[in-house]
């Protein structure tokens, strides 16, 4: 079994290391957050220095940061991690972070001698509670094939995007196709309610016809008409409103680098903007549709 350093362990780290550990993995961890180191050794996770210390010896470094300006400096900061690692250390980075960073860190790490993949994920705490996690890879075929049996022990789909930074191309748009698809859900059910139309049967309908969605089938913005939403819990969030907000920005980033016109994702920004702004950033992102009904 390996020794896996892992760096981040918040809500999506610490089950992420939990897996690993149960599947008879050593891992040595740091978070900067004291709360968050505690929780990690409560759960059997060997406690390192630092980033590079967590790094230093381990055949694997995992990345679970919280944006692009924090994977930077751990990576390439004082005290950097690659200069820590070992040669042939494998390094995976599972944040959700801008594509010119990735492609920046996984630059650096080639010129270091060091394998390594952007490999952002989708389904939120609950899936990394279960080991279910869609992992979206960017990175070359060799890093891929090596990484892809240890991230089978955190998810389900294990996908490979491209070359570098695509595993972080593929989740901004996924992402910005969900804010758009919960918005259009939630506009089209404040409508149909409008129109005496009542949302079970409405939702009967659209789930069996052209406009059925994943978010509408899963995460639906009003209660009692699908059993997994959030809505059901006064929007207690599984993917957080302000998580939502961060990845439809950095949508919009790309885009903007890119050259791309977004006319949907940049009005899905403006909105999520508006919730988050009026103290909505904890709820649940299915929580727009308070903003749509002028609650």
């Amino acid at each position: 079994m390996s020794t896996i350093g892992f760096i981040g362990l918040g809500n999506m780290g610490l089950p992420m290391a939990r897996n690993l550990l149960a599947t008879g993995h050593g891992v040595r961890g740091f978070d900067v957050v004291p709360e968050a180191l505690e929780a990690a050794r409560a759960n059997g996770v060997e406690i390192a220095a630092s980033a590079a210390a967590a790094a230093r010896g381990a055949e694997v470094a995992i990345t679970m940061l919280p944006a692009g300006e924090h994977v930077r400096d751990v990576y390439l900061g004082a005290g950097k991690l690659l200069a820590a690692a070992d040669p042939g250390t494998l390094l995976i980075d599972s944040s959700t972070i801008d594509v010119a960073t990735a492609r920046e860190v996984h630059g650096a790490a080639g010129e270091a001698g060091l394998t390594m993949i952007d490999a952002p994920v989708s389904g939120g705490v609950s899936g990394a509670e279960a080991a279910t996690l869609t992992f979206m890879v960017g990175g070359s075929e060799e890093a891929f094939a090596r990484a892809r049996p240890l991230l089978s022990l955190m998810g389900r789909n294990i996908l490979h995007a491209g070359g570098p930074g695509t595993g972080q191309a593929a989740k901004t748009c996924n992402n910005m196709i969900l804010g758009i698809s919960m918005i259009a859900v939630a506009e089209a059910f404040n409508l149909g309610q409008a129109l005496g139309l009542e949302a079970e049967r409405l939702y009967e309908i659209s789930s069996k016809a052209s406009g059925s969605c994943w978010a509408m089938l899963n995460h639906h913005p009003l209660p009692n008409i699908v059993e997994t939403s959030a809505a059901n819990r006064d929007y207690e969030p599984g993917f957080a409103a302000a998580m939502m907000h961060k990845d439809l920005k950095l949508s919009q980033a790309a885009a903007a680098q890119a050259g791309v016109a977004t006319p949907l994702g940049a009005e899905a920004t403006a909105l999520y903007t508006i919730f988050v702004n009026a103290g909505n950033g904890g709820l649940d992102y299915s929580g727009i549709v308070k903003l749509i009904r002028g609650d």
